[in-house]
């Protein structure tokens, strides 16, 4: 980028901050923080802030288990957009780089450009930003070159995506960035698609991760919302809810505090009768399959005399 086209950009952020053009955009707006609330230059030409390998190593160690978890993900999006000079990166909800993937021949430019493990792209150190901007506003972005915030990163086009923990709580952000001046817009929404789709499969790899002994129900919600689902344990009571699900269905930390059934969350209207003695009718199907029909076996898993299990087989019609 040359002097000249570096100092128009200068001047076009200056403006924008100075004339309080924040509402027309969120790109305005994410300068306007930039330059006000981080006290950024964008004429600023040091090289980006990195971590020490301890300190990468620190911040990889509080994110859990989600970065080995997306290993695959991040293998994937690579084959897809590596051939064409794209790096990938996984960065902690601080912006800092922990994981990436990117072609040999593509990584002296990528180091050039700060696209490097440990390299810090919050909002407050680079400005407006993919991976800043997208951690700030937690939601998907795209930062097309001079929409950077600043000069030195004009050259870059960034599409990233949050990713969410079992908790609902922001804790990553999915980034593919290219500084190649010949990604058409075409091309750069088909890579924003595949971002957003790596950073919901992370999600639900992390979600069942967490609650491994659960099964899983997907709630209704929108598709743009995420992966709405919820982690059911062995009594039909809900374990834990991702954020799309508890954005849906109004889950809140209280809710999953208390034991609550499953199908109560969901909406499905069920009386008190009907969940006793839908719960004891599955207990007892359970328990005659295992036994293969049996029901003086049945009768000892449940600890239950063979003459009360079978009045509960015909109370409840469970002839068979």
């Amino acid at each position: 980028m040359g002097r000249t086209a570096a100092a128009v950009h200068v001047e076009r952020i200056t403006k924008a901050i100075s004339s309080g053009d924040a509402a027309s955009s969120a790109v305005a707006a994410s300068w306007r923080r930039s330059g006000r609330l981080h006290a950024l230059d964008p004429a600023n030409n040091a090289p980006s802030v990195r971590l020490t390998k301890t300190e990468i190593a620190e911040a990889r160690e509080r994110l859990g288990p989600l970065p080995a978890l997306a290993q695959s993900q991040l293998d994937r999006l690579f084959q897809a957009v590596g051939g064409v000079g794209c790096s990938v990166l996984l960065a902690d909800v601080n912006g800092v780089v922990l994981e990436r993937r990117g072609a040999a021949c593509d990584d002296t430019t990528f180091d050039t450009w700060g696209l490097w493990t440990g390299a810090v792209w919050s909002e407050k150190f680079e400005g407006t930003n993919g991976i800043g901007t997208c951690l700030f506003e937690q939601r998907s972005v795209t930062i097309d070159r001079d929409q950077h915030f600043y000069a030195r990163n004009a050259l870059l086009a960034c599409t990233t995506a949050p990713i969410y923990d079992e908790r609902g709580d922001l804790v990553a952000a999915l980034d593919v960035s290219s500084c190649r001046a010949d990604l058409t817009a075409g091309f750069a929404r088909l890579i924003a698609t595949a971002v957003l789709e790596a950073a919901r499969a992370i999600e639900v790899e992390n979600f069942r991760v967490a609650f491994p002994q659960a099964r899983f129900l997907l709630a209704p919600a929108g598709e743009r919302a995420g992966p709405a689902l919820l982690a059911v344990d062995r009594d039909d009571l809900l374990a834990g809810a991702t954020r799309a699900a508890r954005q849906a269905l109004g889950i809140t930390a209280q809710t999953l505090a208390r034991p609550r059934p499953a199908a109560d969350v969901i909406g499905l209207s069920h009386s008190a009768g009907d969940d006793v003695e839908a719960a004891e009718r599955a207990v007892l199907i359970r328990a005659l399959a295992r036994s293969g029909g049996n029901v003086s076996k049945a009768a000892k898993l449940l600890n239950l005399s063979r003459a009360t299990l079978h009045r509960r087989i015909n109370q409840l019609g469970l002839h068979r």
